[in-house]
């Protein structure tokens, strides 16, 4: 009992990471049909800018804007410059894979190309200890655990309480279809983009806040943990992504208290071949049935 309630406060705020970018890389897929596994690649660049900002300086949050509204911009230009070209040309979900992969691996060893293979912390990461009941936090974490609740929020009244939401839904049940009924649907892919990146790279600072060191593949380790929240949940689905999080953060930080540390990323990976073998199209289930990822 006495390591299940630190392990409860830790799977919190690891569930608030995996939210954000877990929730960001459903919401893209959904609306592109892309499985972006340069995902934790951007992640890692997006650190890197706030590393820059952080270095000049400034607030440790706005650092933290930084890294968001780099993610934002560089998964816009991302997609515009290599991806689509790609999908004009008619290359299907498992051939953008392979592209991904290869757009992953040119970013990863771009950024060991300039800062090396050394770790990096931000600067003005000065955390003190806040009890709340039973659970201790550091401020940071708090940070760390506000950022995931509002960035939540916001996701859920964009879908459920705008038009804009209501077109990237329509997008992803049917882009053909939302297009015929003069849905812009380009437009829509581009803001798909850039919310997914801007919550990528949200998750992508807050990990290295949460870690205090970080490296050219921090982002890149995390890869996994991302997709088995994202199948978990379902495909495409941001609130089944917000489940899986929830469930897969609490789980690994218990299983690294209770068991081993070394544990902590096994289980993730447990559970993503679970669910792929009792459950393939995730808890919810509508958006991956029809995007080529399950039968």
């Amino acid at each position: 009992m006495n390591l299940l309630l630190p392990a409860l406060g830790f799977g919190v705020v690891t569930a608030s990471i995996l939210a954000l970018a877990g929730v960001g890389f459903s919401l893209q897929f959904g609306v592109t049909n892309i499985l972006n596994l340069a995902y934790g690649s951007i992640m890692t660049s997006a650190a890197f800018a706030a590393l820059l900002v952080s270095q000049r300086g400034v607030n440790l949050w706005i650092a933290v804007a930084a890294g968001g509204a780099f993610g934002a911009v560089f998964s816009v230009a991302l997609n515009r410059v290599v991806y689509t070209p790609f999908i004009r040309r008619g290359t299907k979900l498992f051939g953008m894979i392979i592209v991904t992969i290869s757009v992953a691996l040119v970013i990863q060893y771009g950024i060991q190309a300039i800062w090396g293979a050394s770790f990096f912390s931000l600067e003005g990461l000065h955390a003190s200890a806040i009890q709340l009941g039973p659970f201790v936090f550091t401020t940071t974490q708090l940070g760390i655990l506000g950022i995931g609740v509002g960035a939540m929020i916001a996701v859920h009244a964009l879908l459920r309480y705008t038009t804009l939401g209501k077109s990237m839904r329509a997008t992803a049940t049917n882009a053909v279809l939302a297009r015929n009924c003069g849905i812009a649907t380009d437009r829509v892919i581009d803001i798909a983009w850039a919310i997914s990146g801007g919550l990528c790279g949200l998750a992508g600072v807050a990990l290295v806040i949460n870690v205090t060191a970080f490296t050219d593949t921090t982002g890149s380790d995390l890869l996994v943990p991302i997709i088995a929240v994202a199948v978990l949940g379902g495909i495409g689905q941001a609130y089944g992504a917000m489940l899986g999080a929830l469930i897969i953060g609490i789980t690994s930080e218990i299983a690294a208290a209770l068991i081993s540390p070394d544990y902590k990323d096994v289980v993730a990976f447990v559970i993503l071949i679970l669910v792929l073998l009792v459950r393939p199209k995730g808890i919810f289930s509508e958006i991956a049935s029809g995007k080529e990822v399950a039968a």
